[in-house]
């Protein structure tokens, strides 16, 4: 199997695990506060990464340190935005990495990403329109509030990080990569939550599930496998894939929540994997004929 696909799969794996524990984490958050939450489940994927690594390496502190600020930076404003707004702005607003990656790939390698791509991506964002009910046939949602805003730098960070691990992934070894950030990301909210927020903790079995679940598997094996994969795969194809975390959350209400969902966000997930399928074939090379 072609790196290349082997990648791919792999991140769509990823993206499958993100979207199947939105019920965990949104139960386990009324057991802890969100920040302290978060805190808990980097500092076990840390400890978790570090048992493979034993070190970080000097030449991967500052990759570690530049993706783990990114990578806290989108939870936290993410965090802070669905405080004011809803929970499909913040589905559909976070998707907006998808528009947004090509476009500071573009900018940072000063490279047009290729058509198949645009067109895969913008497939992928009329499809998370509908998935998260803000698109429809007789228009979009226009209100802006607070909580939108937060949630575009979520965006921002999210996207940014998505680069900076393409960036990083080719000089710095992915379980070192992984470390660095998971890492940076447990020291930064350590030293926030005791001052952002209101900290609250009740330690049920629902709460330590949640952290093994999400520090384990969401975490530490998760961003390692982000760090390899983006090794064999741009950005943009990255962000692509990613935009598949809210069809896995959608299958993952339905199956265990019983919960009832459009035939609108069915086309939208149908439009989001096919947008992926679109700029995977689309923008493959042909084999050289032999003679």
């Amino acid at each position: 199997m072609p790196r290349r696909l082997q990648a791919d799969l792999l991140l769509v794996l990823v993206c499958a695990v993100w979207g199947a524990t939105f019920v965990v984490v949104k139960e386990a958050l009324r057991d802890a506060s969100t920040l302290l939450f978060l805190t808990l489940r980097f500092t076990l994927g840390a400890v978790a990464l570090m048992v493979l690594v034993r070190r970080v390496p000097r030449e991967a502190w500052w990759p570690g340190a530049a993706t783990g600020l990114f990578l806290f930076l989108g939870y936290f404003l993410q965090t802070q935005g669905l405080r004011s707004t809803s929970a499909s702005h913040s589905a559909f607003i976070t998707g907006l990495a998808v528009v947004l990656v090509p476009v500071l790939s573009a900018l940072w390698s000063r490279r047009f990403p290729g058509w198949s791509v645009t067109v895969g991506v913008l497939m992928a964002l009329a499809g998370l329109g509908l998935l998260t009910g803000l698109l429809t046939f007789s228009g979009t949602s226009a209100s802006i509030s607070t909580g939108d805003l937060w949630t575009l730098g979520c965006t921002a960070a999210f996207a940014v990080h998505i680069i900076l691990v393409g960036h990083f992934s080719a000089r710095v070894a992915p379980s070192a990569l992984a470390a660095g950030q998971v890492l940076t990301a447990a020291v930064l909210g350590a030293v926030s939550f005791p001052w952002a927020e209101s900290y609250f903790l009740r330690l049920t079995p629902g709460l330590i599930l949640a952290v093994l679940i999400t520090g384990l598997f969401c975490t530490a094996i998760a961003y390692y496998a982000q760090a390899w994969a983006q090794q064999f795969t741009s950005a943009t194809h990255t962000a692509l894939i990613f935009s598949t975390e809210p069809v896995f959350a959608w299958l993952t209400s339905k199956v265990l929540l019983g919960e009832e969902l459009t035939g609108l966000a069915g086309l939208g997930a149908l439009l989001i994997l096919g947008g992926i399928v679109f700029a995977e074939v689309a923008g493959r090379r042909p084999e050289p004929v032999q003679v």
